[in-house]
């Protein structure tokens, strides 16, 4: 199938012609989404029905608002817009590259090496902030707004929110500070389009009077038709006559627009509830018919208006660009398909994630003191199972990691054991402080880290978790476990749950292995210990998860083709050691490599080298850890691994160059 954009020289040419002054936003807005469309598909992943719902607002900002492109991104007096909840980014960049901003190459580089990040990165010109975990924006607007009051710049600050953003406390936060501090050059726009990630936000966390809670902080507020140009036009008209206040724009918006069948209406109405556009690409079916409806709208007025219709440019097709159809996660982001190299490599049939949620589920039926938390991610975390089977121990939080975790405490306090789930990045990061009050009061906690480590790449740093390990870490009753397969998965729900005393992180990619890594069926999971998944003499290799186990073994067989054995370690315990097994496993091997699924500091490598020098076993010893440094890259999963030397085939290069110069010392 071959993808079609539409080139920024067409955008040119409908500026030129004669229109009505609000047909022409709408026309600009349309030929945006089809573009956005065709960037996501081409990319594999990308979030479209916020892209879409937030689209004519964004396009009215940048055609007829802000001053940015006249005066230029480098002039500080120029207005400044960027997203907070930064899933609409890919509308953003079609804005961007329908105004000569970005280029076509890189739009058709979302989500690749040296292309456009799936979430806002101020690296790409006309990005203005980077967006992390959710409720970050309008305190960063107001930092910008009180330095242009402060070096008498002129110029506003224009922040997009999400609804269900607002269930983050520091938006709150942020509300009163603006009005405290007596912010007047900063309007806050809210995408209200009623749906977070698959549900309605009314039936996640409920905003209540949202004008009224808003007005309330001393803000002004004005609610309006997210999608009605004139009514955006007379909005932003009045708010200029505002000087005294912080503006806020509740704009009313439907999710997916621009596309029938991926409106909220009807998606919610067809998918019995849940909405399925949030996240990942279209397949092919729906991709034409989207296509092909938004760009039949744009002809058909261009027919009826009496100009020619759209000229759309080829570009390579799935296949030819490398972005064929494979294995999809979760959030829709291409994982390799590479071949299995050994008999321990088998078909992929289940992510650990999927295990996880049926295990979480067998719990449940056994524990009636079992309660699950989630944020928002019940679908991306495999919550489902446990939450239609037990709904009155299903506690959904909404997007307020903080919260959760404080409540987990109080659950724990009272006998019950509460799983804490969301995705990594956020839950350790953001509520590190209250999961480390939590563990002071020494009640048991299991805390599920989903989508950690470097892969999927895709979405962009902020949802890169590689910092956790050594944030939990560092608590001395918080017990770290990463699962290789769907089988140790189930061990090691079932480990913490019903075995361990400590409080438990379980650490998961979302994304899987491109090819299953089975252990021996010998195997039971025990304390401290990991377990040989391939043998060899001449190097021993510790390593974790499914995606570096894969580039672990990889990296063997290209070895042994070279003559160098290199045994591979499953290592699932990530800060508990049993000294005596460890001994054992590193008799005779030396050099010993660490592969981390994490940054350098902090993570396995560390914590063995630690275990092994204090108990005088380092002496004999070269160890190496390979690890990722500086930021994570955003990509696709094979040019991540490749960007920092931990694809397979790299990995054997290192470990061949280090051993042919330690040869050549000797």
């Amino acid at each position: 199938m071959n993808l079609e954009i539409i080139p920024a020289k067409e955008f040119t040419r409908i500026m030129n012609l004669d229109h009505d002054f609000y047909e022409e936003v709408a026309l600009i807005a349309d030929m945006c989404r089809a573009n956005t469309l065709a960037m996501v598909k081409n990319a594999g992943s990308g979030h479209l029905g916020s892209s879409f719902s937030s689209m004519d607002i964004v396009t009215w900002l940048y055609y007829k608002e802000l001053n940015t492109i006249e005066v230029g991104f480098d002039n500080p007096n120029r207005d400044i817009y960027f997203s907070s909840k930064g899933h609409d980014v890919p509308g953003l960049y079609s804005v961007l590259f329908s105004l000569g901003i970005l280029t076509q190459e890189q739009i058709l580089k979302l989500r690749r090496i040296d292309g456009l990040d799936g979430h806002p990165d101020i690296r790409i010109r006309g990005i203005e902030a980077n967006s992390g975990s959710l409720g970050m924006g309008i305190s960063k607007g107001r930092g910008m707004a009180w330095a242009k009051r402060k070096l008498c710049l002129t110029g506003d600050i224009y922040v997009m929110t999400g609804d269900g953003e607002f269930q983050e406390g520091q938006n709150y936060e942020a509300l009163q500070s603006c009005v405290q501090q007596k912010i007047t050059n900063l309007t806050v726009i809210m995408d209200h389009n009623k749906v977070q990630s698959d549900k309605p936000v009314e039936q996640i966390i409920s905003l209540g009077d949202l004008e009224g809670k808003i007005r309330s902080f001393g803000w002004h507020v004005v609610r309006v038709d997210g999608h009605d140009f004139s009514e955006l036009d007379k909005t932003f008209r009045e708010l200029k006559t505002i000087t005294d206040k912080p503006k806020f724009i509740i704009a009313d918006t439907i999710k997916g627009k621009g596309v029938s069948f991926m409106e909220h209406p009807a998606a919610l109405k067809n998918s019995h509830g849940l909405y399925p556009w949030h996240a990942g690409a279209p397949d092919d079916e729906s991709f034409v018919m989207a296509f092909n409806e938004i760009t039949g709208r744009i002809d058909d007025y261009l027919n009826v208006t009496g100009y020619s219709p759209i000229i759309k440019t080829d570009i390579q097709s799935l296949k030819n660009s490398g972005n064929a159809p494979g294995i999809y996660n979760a959030l829709g982001e291409p994982v390799s398909t590479a071949a299995p190299m050994n008999n321990l490599l088998k078909k992929n049939s289940e992510y650990v994630v999927e295990a996880f949620g049926k295990s979480l589920l067998k719990e449940g039926l056994r524990r009636q003191d079992l309660i699950v938390l989630d944020a928002d991610l019940s679908s991306d975390c495999r919550l489902r199972y446990f939450e239609n089977a037990f709904p009155d121990r299903f506690i959904e939080n909404g997007i307020a990691e903080q919260d959760m975790v404080s409540m987990a405490g109080g659950l724990a306090k009272m006998g019950f054991l509460p799983v804490v789930n969301s995705f990594a990045g956020f839950l350790v990061s953001r509520a590190n402080e209250q999961i480390y009050n939590n563990c002071t009061e020494k009640h048991k906690i299991i805390y599920a880290c989903h989508y950690a480590g470097l892969i999927p790449s895709g979405p962009g740093k902020s949802h890169q978790s590689i910092r956790d390990i050594s944030l939990l870490g560092a608590l001395p009753n918080m017990e770290i476990i990463q699962p290789c397969n769907p089988v140790e998965t189930e061990m090691v729900v079932y480990y913490c749950v019903n075995v361990a005393t400590n409080n438990c992180a379980i650490r998961m990619n979302i994304s899987p292995s491109p090819a299953e890594i089975s252990l021996p069926r010998s195997y039971q999971l025990t304390k401290g210990r990991g377990v040989v998944l391939r043998e060899g003499r001449d190097a021993l290799m510790f390593a974790y998860g499914p995606v570096m186990l894969h580039e672990a073994l990889l990296a063997s067989e290209i070895l042994a083709n070279d003559g160098f054995e290199l045994e591979v370690i499953n290592m699932p315990w990530l800060n508990m050691l049993d000294l005596p097994w460890l001994e054992e496993m590193i008799a005779g091997h030396n050099p010993i490599f660490v592969l981390e699924d994490h940054a350098r500091y902090g993570g396995l490598g560390e914590f063995l080298i630690s275990e092994l020098t204090n108990a005088n076993l380092m002496e004999h010893n070269n160890f190496t850890i390979f690890a990722i440094d500086g930021f994570p890259a955003c990509g696709s999963p094979s040019e991540a691994l490749n960007f920092h030397g931990l694809d397979g085939e790299s990995i054997a290069k290192r470990i061949l160059i280090q051993n042919h110069v330690e040869q050549s010392c000797v």
